[in-house]
């Protein structure tokens, strides 16, 4: 059990909407091609980062998507450094238009491609410690990140990244709600896409600066039963996804 002071309000971790939405889709419409096998055997996570601001959590998002997604010939991690050429502000299109400058098709291959950027600077909500701005892409913003660390380093900003970094891939399997009506009734009504639940790496607050004022236990980094119920339901078939680009 955590415990959590408020002291800032929410705010949440989905870009704008985008004029390009069928090609490129929304946050969970590529859920399916990762959990499942039907088409992608394999999958590559592209971590392309700013010089000097290296993802600490490669090898945790990783170890996520192998507990949940289907991928027989594996998960490989892809490490890049790229200069994005904006130290300052961006918005959900700067950070859309450096993914597909920077990186390929998700779906031009035998391979499923996910892209997680860790630029320089701060979101344009800089309350924002990471935003999922379409079906392959999220982005983690390292400055806010260390800024949000709690009280007497706890939690640290290596906590704070690594729950991050895992709650942005849940967006992209579709989490919570996203693409998907969970028969569980475990999303918070005050913060959709979210979980109610303070041990799930889904709880609403984790994306926010909010997450530097968990004051006691541990910042959660996994899925709990509930998000695992609704992502198996969704392998099976049994749970209905919608607004798939590719099922």
């Amino acid at each position: 059990m955590i415990t959590l002071l408020i002291t800032s309000s929410f705010a949440g971790c989905f870009g704008d909407t985008l004029d390009g939405e069928e090609e490129r889709g929304v946050s969970g419409g590529l859920a399916l091609a990762c959990l499942q096998d039907d088409k992608f055997e394999k999958m590559e996570i592209h971590f392309l980062h700013e010089p000097g601001y290296a993802p600490i959590a490669m090898d945790l998002v990783k170890t996520r998507l192998q507990e949940v997604c289907d991928k027989p010939d594996g998960i490989k991690i892809v490490s890049e450094e790229i200069d994005f050429k904006i130290d300052s502000t961006w918005s959900s299109d700067d950070v859309r238009d450096a993914r597909w400058k920077h990186g390929g098709d998700a779906m031009g291959s035998d391979t499923l491609h996910w892209y997680l950027l860790f630029p320089a600077g701060k979101y344009e909500d800089d309350s924002v410690l990471g935003v999922a701005v379409d079906a392959s892409t999220i982005a983690i913003f390292k400055d806010s990140v260390d800024e949000a660390e709690g009280l007497f380093g706890r939690p640290s900003s290596e906590e704070v990244e690594r729950a991050v970094s895992v709650h942005e891939v849940g967006h992209l399997l579709g989490l919570v709600n996203l693409v998907y009506t969970s028969p569980i009734d475990h999303e918070d009504s005050g913060h959709p896409g979210h979980s109610n639940n303070d041990n799930s790496v889904m709880y609403w607050a984790i994306e926010s600066n909010n997450v530097g004022n968990f004051i006691t236990g541990s910042l959660p980094d996994e899925f709990d039963d509930d998000d695992k119920s609704d992502l198996q339901g969704m392998a099976s078939g049994s749970i209905k996804c919608n607004r798939q680009l590719w099922s």
